[in-house]
């Protein structure tokens, strides 16, 4: 089994001020439209063009038996240095595959599983009563916002979701508003450098382009 090559960021109260929820800069300017991949949805930022989001219907992809294989999601877990009271948002969360595997680590605190697909939140609400989880939250976001409270979050996880954001600028600067001053961010990308890595190259990206 191949094990993917990820890219794996972590930043601590990252994003400077240039993307502050305060800033005066002119978005219109940061992006670019024009025609590009077919899997992309014409918008370019940073000279990258943004992806189409994975559909709900992509969730048997993200259950996928061989994901822990591909993706060593316990060691990125382990490396996250979760703490029993902390409160962590899970942006993009899909199926909730690491809201699940975050929830027990986390007893006294929360995760909040955000994503702009009502139906991934449904599977997840589904999933929550099955196994009967209280601490895992959905919170339905929108293109430029992941709507949780400022200051409210002290780790973020992003997993193979940044190159999706159509608004990056903004949502950027929504994840910056919600992370307290010490808070963490893991950013997860299917690393482009690597060709063997069997995804599409739009669903990819490369260290220069984060």
């Amino acid at each position: 089994m191949i094990k993917f090559n990820l890219l794996l960021l972590i930043l601590f109260s990252l994003l400077t001020s240039n993307i502050s929820t305060g800033q005066n800069l002119s978005t219109d300017k940061k992006y670019i439209f024009k025609r590009g991949d077919i899997n992309g949805i014409g918008k370019w930022y940073m000279g990258r063009e943004i992806a189409y989001v994975m559909g709900f219907q992509g969730i048997n992809w993200l259950e996928r038996s061989d994901r822990e294989k591909e993706e060593n999601v316990s060691k990125l877990i382990q490396n996250m240095s979760i703490n029993p009271d902390d409160t962590i948002a899970d942006i993009g969360a899909g199926s909730g595959y690491h809201a699940f595997r975050m929830a027990p680590l986390v007893k006294n605190g929360m995760v909040y599983a955000v994503d702009i697909q009502v139906e991934m939140l449904s599977e997840i609400e589904k999933t929550k009563k099955i196994i009967k989880t209280k601490n895992i939250e959905t919170i339905l976001g929108t293109e430029k916002s992941i709507h949780l409270p400022k200051n409210s979050v002290d780790k973020i996880l992003m997993v193979d979701v940044y190159h999706e954001f159509s608004f990056p600028i903004e949502m950027m600067a929504s994840i910056k508003k919600a992370l307290k001053p010490d808070g963490e961010l893991f950013l997860i990308e299917y690393k482009g450098e690597d060709l063997k890595v069997p995804i599409k190259k739009i669903h990819k990206m490369t260290e220069n382009r984060l």
